[in-house]
Protein backbone atom coordinates (compact mmCIF):
# COMPACT_ATOMS: atom_id res chain seq x y z
CA UNK A 1 0.00 0.00 0.00
CA UNK A 2 2.80 2.26 0.97
CA UNK A 3 4.52 1.61 -2.70
CA UNK A 4 1.23 2.60 -4.39
CA UNK A 5 0.81 5.66 -2.63
CA UNK A 6 4.55 6.28 -2.82
CA UNK A 7 4.21 5.93 -6.71
CA UNK A 8 0.86 8.04 -6.70
CA UNK A 9 3.07 10.43 -5.29
CA UNK A 10 6.09 11.11 -7.38
CA UNK A 11 3.26 11.23 -10.66
CA UNK A 12 3.80 15.19 -12.26
CA UNK A 13 -0.40 15.21 -11.91
CA UNK A 14 -0.47 14.54 -8.20
CA UNK A 15 2.17 17.26 -7.66
CA UNK A 16 0.29 19.97 -9.30
CA UNK A 17 -3.19 19.13 -7.80
CA UNK A 18 -1.34 19.04 -4.32
CA UNK A 19 0.04 22.21 -5.39
CA UNK A 20 -3.30 23.96 -6.36
CA UNK A 21 -4.92 22.48 -3.42
CA UNK A 22 -2.09 24.30 -1.05
CA UNK A 23 -2.65 27.21 -2.88
CA UNK A 24 -6.52 27.22 -1.84
CA UNK A 25 -5.99 26.20 1.79
CA UNK A 26 -3.28 29.00 2.46
CA UNK A 27 -5.67 31.50 0.73
CA UNK A 28 -9.02 30.17 2.54
CA UNK A 29 -6.58 30.59 5.80
CA UNK A 30 -5.30 33.65 5.53
CA UNK A 31 -8.69 35.12 4.39
CA UNK A 32 -9.72 33.66 7.74
CA UNK A 33 -7.30 35.20 9.61
CA UNK A 34 -7.94 39.00 7.59
CA UNK A 35 -11.31 37.97 8.70
CA UNK A 36 -10.36 37.82 12.60
CA UNK A 37 -8.87 40.88 12.57
CA UNK A 38 -11.19 42.90 10.98
CA UNK A 39 -13.49 41.42 13.65
CA UNK A 40 -11.01 42.36 16.42
CA UNK A 41 -11.41 45.82 15.57
CA UNK A 42 -14.36 46.45 14.72
CA UNK A 43 -16.66 47.26 17.29
CA UNK A 44 -19.96 46.08 15.25
CA UNK A 45 -18.70 43.23 14.85
CA UNK A 46 -16.50 41.35 18.08
CA UNK A 47 -15.45 38.36 19.04
CA UNK A 48 -18.83 36.17 18.04
CA UNK A 49 -18.43 38.17 14.61
CA UNK A 50 -15.36 37.27 13.64
CA UNK A 51 -15.97 33.47 14.78
CA UNK A 52 -19.23 33.39 12.67
CA UNK A 53 -17.65 35.17 9.61
CA UNK A 54 -14.40 32.17 9.97
CA UNK A 55 -17.06 29.64 9.41
CA UNK A 56 -18.70 31.52 6.88
CA UNK A 57 -15.27 31.38 4.77
CA UNK A 58 -15.39 27.76 5.64
CA UNK A 59 -18.47 26.52 5.38
CA UNK A 60 -21.14 29.69 3.55
CA UNK A 61 -22.50 27.87 0.48
CA UNK A 62 -24.06 25.61 3.29
CA UNK A 63 -25.79 28.47 5.28
CA UNK A 64 -29.64 28.37 5.50
CA UNK A 65 -29.61 32.24 7.24
CA UNK A 66 -30.09 32.79 10.81
CA UNK A 67 -32.53 31.39 13.11
CA UNK A 68 -35.38 33.52 15.38
CA UNK A 69 -32.91 33.39 17.81
CA UNK A 70 -30.30 35.31 15.63
CA UNK A 71 -28.14 32.67 15.49
CA UNK A 72 -26.72 30.59 11.75
CA UNK A 73 -28.25 27.55 10.38
CA UNK A 74 -26.50 25.48 8.29
CA UNK A 75 -28.00 22.83 5.66
CA UNK A 76 -28.17 22.42 2.33
CA UNK A 77 -29.38 25.68 0.35
CA UNK A 78 -30.41 25.12 -3.16
CA UNK A 79 -30.43 28.57 -3.89
CA UNK A 80 -27.07 28.80 -3.59
CA UNK A 81 -25.79 25.53 -4.70
CA UNK A 82 -27.76 26.94 -7.94
CA UNK A 83 -26.58 30.53 -8.06
CA UNK A 84 -23.06 28.99 -7.70
CA UNK A 85 -23.44 26.66 -10.96
CA UNK A 86 -25.16 29.72 -12.64
CA UNK A 87 -22.51 32.00 -12.33
CA UNK A 88 -19.46 29.62 -12.65
CA UNK A 89 -20.60 29.00 -16.06
CA UNK A 90 -18.76 31.81 -17.64
CA UNK A 91 -16.26 31.06 -15.36
CA UNK A 92 -15.87 28.12 -16.52
CA UNK A 93 -15.49 29.38 -20.07
CA UNK A 94 -13.26 32.09 -19.70
CA UNK A 95 -10.77 29.67 -18.00
CA UNK A 96 -11.26 27.50 -20.75
CA UNK A 97 -10.16 30.74 -22.80
CA UNK A 98 -6.65 31.29 -20.73
CA UNK A 99 -6.08 27.31 -20.42
CA UNK A 100 -6.02 26.48 -23.99
CA UNK A 101 -4.20 29.11 -25.19
CA UNK A 102 -1.67 28.45 -22.26
CA UNK A 103 -1.61 25.16 -23.68
CA UNK A 104 -0.19 26.44 -26.97
CA UNK A 105 2.00 28.74 -25.47
CA UNK A 106 -0.09 31.51 -25.85
CA UNK A 107 -1.01 33.81 -22.55
CA UNK A 108 -4.45 35.16 -23.65
CA UNK A 109 -4.98 38.01 -21.47
CA UNK A 110 -7.73 39.21 -24.22
CA UNK A 111 -10.73 37.07 -22.67
CA UNK A 112 -12.55 40.39 -21.32
CA UNK A 113 -12.56 41.99 -24.86
CA UNK A 114 -13.82 38.69 -26.96
CA UNK A 115 -16.37 38.14 -23.73
CA UNK A 116 -17.48 41.87 -24.43
CA UNK A 117 -18.26 41.07 -28.30
CA UNK A 118 -19.64 37.34 -27.16
CA UNK A 119 -22.09 39.82 -25.29
CA UNK A 120 -23.23 42.02 -28.17
CA UNK A 121 -22.79 39.34 -30.77
CA UNK A 122 -25.60 37.06 -28.62
CA UNK A 123 -27.72 39.84 -27.38
CA UNK A 124 -28.28 41.84 -30.34
CA UNK A 125 -29.04 38.66 -32.47
CA UNK A 126 -31.12 37.24 -29.61
CA UNK A 127 -33.27 40.54 -29.48
CA UNK A 128 -33.79 41.21 -33.41
CA UNK A 129 -34.88 37.82 -34.37
CA UNK A 130 -38.52 37.01 -34.34
CA UNK A 131 -39.45 34.18 -31.76
CA UNK A 132 -43.08 34.03 -33.35
CA UNK A 133 -41.67 33.11 -36.68
CA UNK A 134 -38.59 31.07 -35.69
CA UNK A 135 -39.31 29.81 -32.58
CA UNK A 136 -37.40 30.58 -29.08
CA UNK A 137 -34.67 27.35 -29.77
CA UNK A 138 -33.81 28.85 -32.92
CA UNK A 139 -32.84 31.90 -31.78
CA UNK A 140 -31.07 30.74 -28.85
CA UNK A 141 -29.14 28.75 -31.49
CA UNK A 142 -28.36 31.41 -33.67
CA UNK A 143 -27.58 33.74 -31.07
CA UNK A 144 -25.05 31.56 -29.38
CA UNK A 145 -23.25 30.84 -32.12
CA UNK A 146 -23.23 34.58 -32.97
CA UNK A 147 -21.66 35.16 -29.29
CA UNK A 148 -19.00 32.31 -30.01
CA UNK A 149 -18.49 33.57 -33.53
CA UNK A 150 -17.57 37.08 -32.63
CA UNK A 151 -15.32 36.06 -29.73
CA UNK A 152 -13.45 33.66 -32.48
CA UNK A 153 -12.95 37.18 -34.65
CA UNK A 154 -11.90 39.34 -32.38
CA UNK A 155 -9.78 36.53 -30.77
CA UNK A 156 -7.88 35.83 -34.25
CA UNK A 157 -6.80 39.35 -34.30
CA UNK A 158 -4.11 39.11 -31.59
CA UNK A 159 -3.51 35.87 -32.71
CA UNK A 160 -2.81 37.37 -36.71
CA UNK A 161 -0.70 39.99 -34.63
CA UNK A 162 1.50 37.54 -33.17
CA UNK A 163 1.76 35.20 -36.14
CA UNK A 164 2.20 37.60 -39.01
CA UNK A 165 3.72 40.69 -37.23
CA UNK A 166 5.56 38.74 -34.24
CA UNK A 167 4.13 41.18 -31.77
CA UNK A 168 3.72 39.64 -28.59
CA UNK A 169 -0.17 38.42 -27.80
CA UNK A 170 -0.22 40.15 -24.10
CA UNK A 171 0.04 43.53 -25.51
CA UNK A 172 -2.11 42.73 -28.86
CA UNK A 173 -4.66 41.49 -26.11
CA UNK A 174 -4.50 44.85 -24.33
CA UNK A 175 -4.82 46.90 -26.97
CA UNK A 176 -8.47 44.89 -28.37
CA UNK A 177 -9.40 44.59 -24.89
CA UNK A 178 -9.79 48.58 -24.85
CA UNK A 179 -10.89 48.95 -28.49
CA UNK A 180 -13.57 46.35 -28.01
CA UNK A 181 -15.50 48.59 -24.76
CA UNK A 182 -15.36 51.82 -26.69
CA UNK A 183 -16.74 49.89 -29.82
CA UNK A 184 -19.16 47.63 -27.77
CA UNK A 185 -20.61 50.95 -25.47
CA UNK A 186 -20.97 53.03 -29.13
CA UNK A 187 -22.55 49.61 -30.41
CA UNK A 188 -24.86 49.18 -27.63
CA UNK A 189 -25.72 53.40 -27.12
CA UNK A 190 -26.33 53.43 -31.37
CA UNK A 191 -28.22 50.32 -31.58
CA UNK A 192 -32.19 50.79 -30.74
CA UNK A 193 -32.79 47.19 -28.79
CA UNK A 194 -33.04 49.28 -25.56
CA UNK A 195 -35.99 47.83 -23.89
CA UNK A 196 -39.31 49.37 -23.99
CA UNK A 197 -40.82 46.30 -22.14
CA UNK A 198 -40.65 47.40 -18.47
CA UNK A 199 -41.44 51.05 -17.99
CA UNK A 200 -39.85 50.80 -14.67
CA UNK A 201 -36.57 50.16 -15.77
CA UNK A 202 -34.11 52.70 -18.14
CA UNK A 203 -34.02 52.83 -21.55
CA UNK A 204 -30.51 51.24 -21.67
CA UNK A 205 -31.55 47.66 -20.22
CA UNK A 206 -31.07 44.70 -22.24
CA UNK A 207 -32.85 41.26 -21.49
CA UNK A 208 -33.14 38.68 -23.66
CA UNK A 209 -36.25 37.48 -22.40
CA UNK A 210 -38.01 40.56 -23.86
CA UNK A 211 -38.03 38.84 -26.49
CA UNK A 212 -38.87 35.71 -25.04
CA UNK A 213 -35.21 34.13 -25.61
CA UNK A 214 -34.31 31.91 -22.62
CA UNK A 215 -31.73 28.98 -21.84
CA UNK A 216 -33.64 25.82 -20.78
CA UNK A 217 -33.73 24.96 -17.32
CA UNK A 218 -34.23 20.75 -17.87
CA UNK A 219 -35.53 20.74 -14.47
CA UNK A 220 -32.91 22.35 -12.94
CA UNK A 221 -35.15 24.96 -11.24
CA UNK A 222 -36.90 22.23 -9.39
CA UNK A 223 -33.73 20.88 -7.84
CA UNK A 224 -32.37 23.93 -7.04
CA UNK A 225 -35.15 26.12 -6.37
CA UNK A 226 -34.93 30.15 -6.46
CA UNK A 227 -31.99 29.92 -7.93
CA UNK A 228 -30.62 31.18 -11.73
CA UNK A 229 -29.18 27.65 -12.82
CA UNK A 230 -29.96 26.21 -16.49
CA UNK A 231 -28.69 23.91 -18.47
CA UNK A 232 -25.77 26.56 -19.68
CA UNK A 233 -24.02 25.01 -17.29
CA UNK A 234 -23.79 21.59 -18.82
CA UNK A 235 -22.82 23.16 -21.87
CA UNK A 236 -19.81 24.38 -20.40
CA UNK A 237 -19.29 20.96 -19.03
CA UNK A 238 -19.56 19.74 -22.54
CA UNK A 239 -17.01 22.31 -23.33
CA UNK A 240 -14.79 21.50 -21.42
CA UNK A 241 -14.51 17.85 -22.37
CA UNK A 242 -14.41 18.66 -25.95
CA UNK A 243 -11.47 20.97 -25.30
CA UNK A 244 -9.28 18.02 -23.40
CA UNK A 245 -10.37 15.34 -26.34
CA UNK A 246 -8.82 18.38 -28.60
CA UNK A 247 -5.79 19.28 -27.17
CA UNK A 248 -4.80 15.72 -26.07
CA UNK A 249 -6.40 13.41 -28.50
CA UNK A 250 -6.41 14.96 -32.09
CA UNK A 251 -4.00 16.01 -34.45
CA UNK A 252 -4.75 19.39 -34.46
CA UNK A 253 -3.99 19.58 -30.70
CA UNK A 254 -0.60 17.59 -31.04
CA UNK A 255 -0.14 19.97 -33.80
CA UNK A 256 -1.38 23.41 -31.28
CA UNK A 257 0.79 22.14 -28.44
CA UNK A 258 4.04 21.51 -30.59
CA UNK A 259 3.67 25.22 -31.87
CA UNK A 260 3.42 26.30 -28.10
CA UNK A 261 6.44 24.42 -27.05
CA UNK A 262 8.65 25.58 -29.80
CA UNK A 263 7.37 27.22 -33.00
CA UNK A 264 10.55 26.79 -35.06
CA UNK A 265 11.14 23.42 -34.36
CA UNK A 266 7.38 23.02 -35.29
CA UNK A 267 7.64 24.35 -38.49
CA UNK A 268 10.61 22.73 -39.43
CA UNK A 269 8.48 19.30 -38.70
CA UNK A 270 5.89 20.56 -41.42
CA UNK A 271 3.08 22.36 -38.96
CA UNK A 272 2.17 25.44 -40.24
CA UNK A 273 2.71 27.61 -37.21
CA UNK A 274 1.24 30.90 -38.10
CA UNK A 275 -1.92 29.16 -38.97
CA UNK A 276 -2.19 27.27 -35.71
CA UNK A 277 -1.13 30.36 -33.90
CA UNK A 278 -4.08 32.43 -34.95
CA UNK A 279 -6.28 29.18 -34.88
CA UNK A 280 -5.09 28.63 -31.10
CA UNK A 281 -6.64 32.53 -30.62
CA UNK A 282 -9.29 32.20 -32.43
CA UNK A 283 -10.46 28.89 -30.37
CA UNK A 284 -10.08 31.22 -26.86
CA UNK A 285 -11.88 33.86 -28.09
CA UNK A 286 -14.46 31.30 -29.19
CA UNK A 287 -14.68 30.20 -25.46
CA UNK A 288 -14.91 33.74 -24.21
CA UNK A 289 -17.73 34.87 -26.46
CA UNK A 290 -19.76 31.19 -26.12
CA UNK A 291 -19.28 31.90 -21.96
CA UNK A 292 -20.66 35.81 -22.21
CA UNK A 293 -23.58 34.11 -24.63
CA UNK A 294 -24.95 31.34 -22.26
CA UNK A 295 -24.98 34.03 -19.22
CA UNK A 296 -26.92 37.04 -20.95
CA UNK A 297 -29.23 34.56 -22.83
CA UNK A 298 -30.26 32.58 -19.65
CA UNK A 299 -33.00 35.11 -19.72
CA UNK A 300 -33.04 36.04 -15.78
CA UNK A 301 -29.69 38.37 -16.19
CA UNK A 302 -30.34 42.24 -17.28
CA UNK A 303 -27.29 43.97 -19.04
CA UNK A 304 -26.43 47.93 -18.44
CA UNK A 305 -24.69 48.50 -21.60
CA UNK A 306 -23.24 51.91 -19.55
CA UNK A 307 -21.47 49.66 -17.08
CA UNK A 308 -19.33 48.06 -20.22
CA UNK A 309 -17.07 51.23 -20.99
CA UNK A 310 -14.88 49.25 -18.17
CA UNK A 311 -13.72 45.76 -18.70
CA UNK A 312 -15.83 43.18 -17.19
CA UNK A 313 -14.28 41.11 -14.58
CA UNK A 314 -15.20 38.33 -15.48
CA UNK A 315 -12.55 38.17 -18.63
CA UNK A 316 -9.79 38.36 -16.05
CA UNK A 317 -11.32 35.65 -13.72
CA UNK A 318 -10.64 33.06 -15.72
CA UNK A 319 -6.83 33.39 -15.52
CA UNK A 320 -6.65 32.47 -11.70
CA UNK A 321 -9.28 29.73 -12.65
CA UNK A 322 -6.76 28.41 -15.42
CA UNK A 323 -3.87 28.83 -12.87
CA UNK A 324 -5.27 26.58 -10.47
CA UNK A 325 -6.63 23.92 -12.63
CA UNK A 326 -2.54 23.85 -14.18
CA UNK A 327 -4.27 24.57 -17.46
CA UNK A 328 -6.01 21.21 -17.83
CA UNK A 329 -9.97 21.65 -19.33
CA UNK A 330 -11.27 19.16 -17.07
CA UNK A 331 -9.82 20.69 -14.02
CA UNK A 332 -11.24 24.13 -14.73
CA UNK A 333 -14.91 22.76 -14.43
CA UNK A 334 -13.87 22.19 -10.64
CA UNK A 335 -11.98 25.79 -10.21
CA UNK A 336 -14.69 27.42 -12.33
CA UNK A 337 -17.14 26.17 -9.37
CA UNK A 338 -14.83 27.16 -6.17
CA UNK A 339 -14.10 30.62 -7.82
CA UNK A 340 -17.99 30.58 -8.03
CA UNK A 341 -18.18 29.41 -4.68
CA UNK A 342 -15.82 32.40 -3.08
CA UNK A 343 -18.31 34.78 -4.86
CA UNK A 344 -21.44 33.20 -2.95
CA UNK A 345 -19.84 33.24 0.09
CA UNK A 346 -18.65 36.72 -0.01
CA UNK A 347 -22.50 37.41 -0.75
CA UNK A 348 -23.68 35.37 2.35
CA UNK A 349 -21.29 37.53 4.36
CA UNK A 350 -22.37 40.60 3.49
CA UNK A 351 -25.77 39.60 3.88
CA UNK A 352 -25.56 37.64 7.34
CA UNK A 353 -22.89 39.96 9.28
CA UNK A 354 -21.29 43.32 9.16
CA UNK A 355 -18.98 42.27 7.11
CA UNK A 356 -18.06 43.52 3.27
CA UNK A 357 -18.26 40.56 0.43
CA UNK A 358 -15.04 42.42 -0.70
CA UNK A 359 -13.01 40.20 1.74
CA UNK A 360 -13.44 37.20 -0.41
CA UNK A 361 -11.17 39.08 -3.08
CA UNK A 362 -9.05 38.71 -0.68
CA UNK A 363 -8.46 34.99 -0.84
CA UNK A 364 -9.18 35.24 -3.98
CA UNK A 365 -5.76 37.55 -4.72
CA UNK A 366 -3.98 35.28 -2.17
CA UNK A 367 -4.97 32.17 -4.30
CA UNK A 368 -4.28 33.60 -7.69
CA UNK A 369 -0.17 34.35 -5.83
CA UNK A 370 0.27 31.19 -4.75
CA UNK A 371 -1.60 29.32 -8.27
CA UNK A 372 0.49 31.73 -10.35
CA UNK A 373 4.00 30.26 -7.64
CA UNK A 374 2.43 26.79 -8.11
CA UNK A 375 6.17 25.47 -9.86
CA UNK A 376 7.75 26.61 -6.59
CA UNK A 377 5.21 24.80 -4.39
CA UNK A 378 5.68 21.35 -6.79
CA UNK A 379 9.37 21.58 -6.60
CA UNK A 380 8.92 22.17 -2.83
CA UNK A 381 6.88 18.11 -2.90
CA UNK A 382 9.82 16.98 -5.34
CA UNK A 383 12.43 17.92 -3.12
CA UNK A 384 10.38 16.37 -0.21
CA UNK A 385 9.89 13.36 -2.24
CA UNK A 386 14.20 13.13 -2.91
CA UNK A 387 14.97 13.30 0.63
CA UNK A 388 12.39 10.18 1.91
CA UNK A 389 14.20 8.70 -1.07
CA UNK A 390 17.22 9.31 -0.05
CA UNK A 391 16.38 8.37 3.73
CA UNK A 392 15.25 4.89 2.67
CA UNK A 393 18.28 4.52 0.60
CA UNK A 394 16.58 3.88 -2.79
CA UNK A 395 18.17 4.59 -5.60
CA UNK A 396 18.56 8.33 -7.86
CA UNK A 397 15.63 8.49 -10.37
CA UNK A 398 17.07 8.15 -13.65
CA UNK A 399 18.73 4.65 -13.34
CA UNK A 400 19.35 1.29 -10.88
CA UNK A 401 22.08 1.18 -8.34
CA UNK A 402 24.68 -1.47 -9.19
CA UNK A 403 23.76 -5.29 -7.97
CA UNK A 404 26.26 -6.18 -4.77
CA UNK A 405 27.77 -8.70 -6.62
CA UNK A 406 27.65 -7.01 -10.23
CA UNK A 407 31.46 -5.93 -10.10
CA UNK A 408 32.32 -9.77 -8.64
CA UNK A 409 30.76 -10.90 -12.13
CA UNK A 410 32.42 -8.41 -14.03
CA UNK A 411 29.42 -6.64 -14.98
CA UNK A 412 29.75 -3.22 -12.53
CA UNK A 413 32.83 -2.07 -14.65
CA UNK A 414 36.64 -2.73 -14.32
CA UNK A 415 38.23 -5.31 -12.66
CA UNK A 416 41.57 -4.51 -11.05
Amino acid sequence: MKDKLSTLYQKDGTKKLLASLVSILVGLVVGAIVVVLVGLFNPRISLTGAWEGVRLVFFGLFSTGRDAAGSLTWGFNPTSMGNMLFRAMPLIMTGLSVAVAFKTGLFNIGAPGQYLFGTMASLMVALSLPTEKMGVFLVWIIAFLAGTLAGAVWGAIPGMMKALLNINEVLACIMTNWIAANLVTWAFDASNFKNVAESTKSGYVYKTSFNGVATAKLGLDKLFPGSQVNAGIFVAILAAIGMYILINKTTLGYQLKACGSNRHAARYAGIKDKRNIVLSMAIAGALSGAGAALYWLSGNTEFFWSTYQSLPAIGFNGIPVALLAVNNPIAVIFTGIFMSMLNIIGLQMSNLTAYNEYLTDIIIAVIVYLSAFALVIRMLFESHGKKKAAAKGAPPKGGDAPKPDDKANGKGGEQA
